[in-house]
């Protein structure tokens, strides 16, 4: 019996040694509950789930339960504060991740958390400048445009974003989103400033006034803050041009055959990141998603499904066809050549710097505008 027993230690060895290699391949056992991912919704939840979603389940055997959102950080605050955080991944713009980074919100992330491009280049020379940082890991590049219903302007086209402020050649009522960030950026851009002077002069009251005052000039906005709403907008015939992200205008004209255009003059780009917030219940399987979804084949699988640029060169050389439509999606991509070249780049240190003073003078300036009229000394307000 001694013999059988010693005999068969190295035939152990060689079973533990095989399980553990078979628990690395897989990486972390699968979760109980689901990962809980917040995004944004719409077409670009519905390309996140083909592309990332469904493929990270069927690996891991976790399943991810999507919330939606429309950005910004007064929920993550309060959640935070509260150590009551629903969330373990959360997908957030650059400028707005850097803000809650400085405030605590989120938790660094390591360095070594992207996985090398497929030929071996290590994450940090395959991913585009800035991508990596404390708390965030930029994945995507968006861009936020102006599109228009083409049969509304039957004689001319909008051709550059001062055609946005143009009630003249370009009549009809205007959809923009319920903040201050691009917007300032257009009115500044449409009073003739150089795009490599647009956030010094915001810097000032001289800037902010121009911007503000050519804003004013657009008369009645409808303004809109979940993402789908300035597609929906278009399409009712509600307005003829409007704000709203690149990827879900490219669904509603080649998806639906919407009769809008795109103009890309001064599009603004933007990095779109992963993030884990501080108390999340699953960090460790946060980071094995955000190592999974940020890989070069699942950030090309993303931008074939919806026109942003991948992060990554690996990923970027190769977007192909949509597989359904089989459109050419390197052409809807905000950072291609032909769209790329009056585009501005967001400074997202400026407004992580500069994000409460600029959302507070925003809300000040729309409060005002939205006001009713006060009557005129001698005139009786109307009775409600």
């Amino acid at each position: 019996m001694g013999r059988r027993v010693r005999g068969s230690l190295p035939a152990v060895a060689l079973l533990l040694a095989v399980v553990l290699l078979m628990m690395i391949a897989w990486g972390s056992p699968a979760l109980a509950e689901p990962l809980r991912v917040l995004s944004w919704g719409g077409a670009y939840e519905r390309a996140q789930r083909d592309a990332l979603f469904t493929p990270y389940t069927e690996q891991s055997g976790t399943d991810v339960e999507v919330s939606r959102y429309a950005g910004g950080l007064d929920a993550l605050r309060r959640a935070v504060a509260a150590d009551e955080v629903p969330w373990d991944v959360i997908d957030m713009t650059r400028s707005q991740a850097m803000a809650a980074c400085d405030e605590g919100l989120l938790q660094p992330l390591p360095q070594d958390l992207p996985a090398p491009a497929p030929d071996g280049t290590p994450a940090d020379r395959d991913f585009i400048s800035g991508a990596m940082g404390t708390c965030a890991l930029t994945h995507t590049l968006f861009a936020t445009v102006v599109a228009y219903r083409a049969d509304a302007f039957p004689g001319r086209r909008p051709a550059r974003i001062a055609d946005l402020f143009d009630q003249q050649r370009f009549p009809g009522p205007r959809a923009l989103q319920r903040t201050p960030a691009v917007n300032l950026e257009w009115a500044l851009l449409a009073s003739g400033v150089p795009r490599e002077e647009l956030y010094r002069l915001l810097s000032t009251p001289r800037g902010l006034t121009l911007a503000l005052e050519t804003l004013d000039t657009l008369g009645a906005v409808r303004w809109w803050v979940d993402g789908e709403k300035p597609v929906e907008l278009l399409l009712d015939g509600q307005v003829v041009m409007a704000s709203g992200y690149n990827g879900r205008f490219f669904e509603a004209m080649v998806q639906q055959g919407a009769p809008i255009e795109i103009l890309w003059d001064g599009q603004v780009q933007e990095h779109e990141t992963w993030v884990i917030p501080r108390h999340a219940r699953h960090p460790q399987a946060a980071r094995d998603f955000i190592r999974f979804a940020t890989s070069t084949e699942r950030l090309a699988a993303l931008a074939g499904r919806i026109p942003y640029g991948p992060a990554r060169e690996s990923a970027a050389v190769q977007v192909g066809r949509h597989p359904e439509s089989g459109v050419d999606m390197r052409l809807h991509i905000p950072t291609h050549p032909l769209n790329d070249e009056r585009a501005i780049t967001k400074d997202e240190d400026w407004y992580a710097r500069t994000l409460t003073r600029m959302n507070d003078y925003f809300a000040a300036w729309l409060e005002a505008r939205e006001a009713p009229a006060a009557p005129e000394q001698g005139e009786t307000a109307p009775d409600d």
